[in-house]
């Protein structure tokens, strides 16, 4: 190739970015102007002038949204069109907190279901996949969108929703399910089931979409194992959409977002300053497309990082990466903070322990106490004498990384709860 070919190429990608971000900063503008005839962003933005809005960096003159400011806007103080062009409702659970109630236009909805149909082709689902979909319905917006998503791509879907699971073996076997969507926990659990029936063979997954709770790679590799199925990483919260707003791609190495419906910044969780890419930060999600509620500079409170380059996929989005865990899930003890990911970490260290663990904070006489149990591999039976050499091995791992000793019971497999939904694995007795 000539290097005039080579000029005209580069001088081809350099205005087809600008005609990208001519594009978004319109919609940025529209944005702008729809949020500011609706109740919720009318004082946010009253001192914000729409001329003002020039580059896409201009997109820091905005305020940030925070949840605590959406649920005061309980029950449709968000809404930014009129009552007869809302569709749909959904909400959040609200067990922090009053709930927050999500109206959905006609065309939200038709966004919502085709970033889920994209999601499920990265993922390398096709019209002949039976979804076996085990999210809940209702108001949350997980169960709806897979089947959504997967309606549009033209596969069968089994709309199953939670629990009875039971009942969901004998679907999965007798409908022969290709693809199942669930969290990471009611996965662990399906397939402790599978393998406790002696069912294994008749099952026919072979992809699996898991989302709604961070899950390490010690229980994905875990879940991939016994199901014999290999699984994609969904991300998306109720706020913004629901599930699908991102996904990771057969290389597994980030997650793929939807930058034509949606812009996505790192910020610094404490100062709130921009951060570049590749810094890990807290994601903060602007809706540019959206109509019954729209987002200005959202606070999802969680940490992850914008990726640099293109994947290897060949996929035409963005990606960020796995999210690490939450600006606000930190445990403090003995004056030390310590995430959720770095307790992880410890754990993929040792062989003989699985995916499994629950901590249980307690106060004794004024003073912090720290028990992680955790849960031994199946297949691992082993004398009291050696089970004590593997959980002082677990607690000079736990000094050595994170820098406190704590106390540590391991556990057969299978001992700590499951869940049908998340897994309550930070249990604070301490107030």
């Amino acid at each position: 190739m000539s290097n005039k070919n080579i000029d005209n190429n580069g001088n081809k990608d350099k205005n087809k970015n600008k005609n990208k971000n001519h594009k978004k900063i319109d919609l940025l503008i529209d944005l702008v102007k729809r949020a500011k005839k609706g109740t919720f962003y009318k004082e946010k933005l009253k001192d914000i002038e729409v001329s003002e809005i020039k580059t896409l960096e201009d997109i820091q003159k905005l305020p940030f949204t925070t949840k605590s400011e959406l649920r005061k806007a309980y029950p449709l103080g968000l809404s930014a069109v009129g009552e007869e062009e809302i569709v749909r409702i959904h909400s959040t659970s609200g067990t922090t907190g009053e709930p927050v109630i999500i109206p959905y236009t006609k065309k939200d909805v038709e966004v919502f279901t085709d970033m889920m149909s994209r999601c499920y082709e990265v993922a390398g689902v096709i019209s002949t996949d039976r979804v076996h979909i085990t999210p809940g319905y209702g108001l949350w917006t997980a169960g709806i969108g897979f089947q959504l998503g997967a309606e549009k791509m033209g596969a069968m879907t089994i709309p199953m929703g939670p629990g009875n699971t039971e009942k969901q073996l004998k679907m999965m076997v007798d409908l022969k399910s290709t693809v199942l969507t669930s969290t990471s926990s009611y996965a662990l659990l399906l397939a402790e089931e599978i393998h406790k029936r002696g069912i294994s063979d008749k099952i026919c997954l072979r992809k699996g979409i898991i989302g709604s709770e961070r899950w390490s790679e010690k229980m994905r590799n875990r879940i991939e194992k016994e199901l014999n199925m290999e699984t994609y990483d969904i991300y998306g919260l109720t706020e913004v959409y629901g599930p699908g707003i991102a996904i990771d791609c057969d290389e597994h190495d980030g997650l793929h977002y939807w930058n034509d419906y949606l812009l996505f910044e790192i910020i610094d969780p404490i100062t709130g300053k921009v951060l570049p890419d590749g810094t890990i930060g807290e994601l903060v999600i602007t809706t540019l497309v959206k109509e019954g509620a729209p987002l200005i500079r959202y606070r999802t409170g969680d940490l992850t990082q914008i990726m640099t380059g293109k994947c290897s996929c060949g996929a035409k989005y963005p990606k960020i990466s796995r999210i690490l865990g939450r600006s606000d899930d930190r445990i403090k003890i003995k004056g030390v903070n310590i995430f959720p990911q770095q307790i992880e970490k410890v754990i993929e260290c040792l062989d003989e322990l699985c995916s499994e663990y629950q901590v249980v904070l307690t106060k004794n006489e004024g003073r912090d106490n720290m028990l992680l149990r955790v849960e031994l591999k199946k297949e691992l039976i082993i004398d009291s004498k050696a089970l004590l050499k593997l959980e002082q091995e677990v607690q000079k791992k736990f000094k050595n990384f994170i820098g406190i000793k704590i106390d540590v019971e391991c556990v057969n497999s299978g001992e700590l709860p499951r869940s049908e939904k998340k897994s309550k694995r930070i249990i604070d007795k301490r107030l």
